[in-house]
């Protein structure tokens, strides 16, 4: 009896992991019905970012503070032209480094305007490059609006003079 417990035991452990991945697996890789271009050049860190999906609608995202400071509260804001989002999320990830999950769910502020508190977690990298996506929760499904920044160490900035290195 004790020679077969423990293949079994294992085999519920990995039948637990498995229901686990398939249940969890789509809150972390969400699949989108539409993925939005950025409109021309944008930097978060100096305004407003917008994108455009394929039908024609847009969506606006903002951050403030401008410097976008880690472990400090962010003031995220989206807005939407075209689009009957009945949710809104930001989810923030590192494009070159596991951040680990961040995601926030904004409310809804009427006419298409959505707005909530976020924070980024501390890194130790002088510069970070960051993707937040927009998730659009609507009734044909999961519209997406990527936007990339940078975030920098306290006095590792970019001066005024200097041109931003980085995805942004």
């Amino acid at each position: 009896m004790s020679r077969l417990l423990w293949p079994l035991v294992a085999l519920l452990f990995l039948a637990v992991a498995v229901v686990a991945w398939i249940k969890v697996g789509p809150m972390l890789n969400p699949e989108a019905v539409a993925i939005a271009s950025p409109i021309g050049s944008c930097k978060l860190r100096k305004g407003p970012c917008n994108s455009v999906f394929p039908n024609g609608s847009r969506v606006s995202f903002e951050i403030r503070p401008r410097h976008i400071p880690a472990v400090e509260r962010l003031k995220l804001l989206v807005r939407t032209q075209g689009i009957d989002a009945q949710q809104v999320e930001v989810d923030f990830t590192g494009v070159d480094m596991n951040m680990g999950f961040n995601r926030v769910t904004l409310d809804s502020s009427g006419a298409g305007t959505f707005a909530g508190n976020g924070m980024l977690p501390v890194c130790v990298r002088a510069r970070m490059t960051w993707e937040a996506k927009v998730l659009l929760h609507t009734d044909a499904g999961l519209m997406m609006a990527p936007f990339h920044f940078d975030t920098y160490l306290p006095g590792k900035e970019p001066s005024a003079a200097e041109p931003e290195v980085g995805v942004e």
